[in-house]
């Protein structure tokens, strides 16, 4: 996995960013997502856990 950071708009001379993680095609499939899906996030003992909705 990769986590990215992507420019979401520019106002004047300040940069906003989005934050991306990219997840590999196979774990998607492994655990059914789907695109557009919601999903929820939690933080656990300082580590991100992802879930559907």
């Amino acid at each position: 996995m990769k986590l990215q950071k992507q420019l979401s708009r520019k106002v004047g001379d300040v940069e906003y960013a989005k934050w991306v993680l990219v997840v590999p095609p196979n774990i998607v499939k492994e655990l059914k997502w789907k695109e557009g899906q919601e999903l929820e996030a939690e933080i656990k003992e300082n580590k991100l856990i992802v879930k559907k909705s």
